[in-house]
């Protein structure tokens, strides 16, 4: 059972996540092929630079070399997951975070490689929590990998650190064009809130809803 210091600490964290309107798809542009504006102008963007680029993050660390950690040190540190699915507000875990802001959003949208990049992120912490990617032929969903029930030791719990990492990944991969993966995941969330409805509050089953868009 988390203390209650851990439920402030928990609480204050959820407090600082808005859920303000979706920002448009943008047109595609630079490297799809296809016409749209010009994306030089944000070509210094942190987020962009670590994407596209292959730059390093502020602590020196690359998209390729995180995406490489065991699942131990995924677990351990806090400060990698604002990088890899940025949201426009400040992070209360990592304020030196870089804050997705419209330019650079809509360059996500119109990069192939930085879409692809970012479906990499979101598979790599899929197989984190214990989960898997499979196509049907009604899309994209999410599944109970063969060692859901070791990976979700972890984390299913009330209050657990990851429940936010969720709300974020939900939310980041909605805002920057992989709405088909955040709605999968929602559906997989949402069956494990049905079945351990004593593990994740319903606050937070709210908040996953509201930044899937769902």
């Amino acid at each position: 059972m988390a203390s209650d210091r851990s439920k402030t600490r928990y609480s204050a964290l959820v407090e600082r996540i808005s859920f303000p309107a979706r920002p448009p798809q943008a047109r595609a542009g630079n490297d799809s092929g296809k016409a749209g504006p010009p994306l030089t102008a944000t070509s210094s963007s942190p987020l962009v630079a670590f994407y596209r680029d292959g730059a390093p993050d502020d602590e020196g660390r690359t998209l390729a070399e995180i995406l490489a950690w065991d699942d131990d040190r995924l677990e351990a540190i806090h400060d990698f997951i604002q990088w890899l699915f940025p949201l426009p507000e400040p992070s209360g875990a990592n304020p030196h975070a870089p804050i997705l802001d419209p330019a650079t959003t809509r360059i996500f949208h119109s990069s192939i490689a930085m879409q692809d990049r970012l479906r990499q992120s979101f598979q790599r912490m899929m197989r984190f929590y214990g989960f898997r990617q499979s196509t049907t032929p009604a899309g994209i969903a999410i599944e109970r990998a063969p060692d859901f029930a070791a990976r979700a030791h972890n984390w299913l719990w009330p209050m657990n650190h990851n429940h936010l990492r969720l709300t974020r990944i939900l939310r980041s991969t909605l805002l920057l064009g992989l709405d088909a993966e955040s709605k999968a995941l929602f559906r997989a969330l949402n069956a494990l809130y049905r079945e351990y409805p004593d593990r994740i509050p319903s606050r937070t089953h709210a908040f996953w809803s509201s930044a899937s868009g769902s």
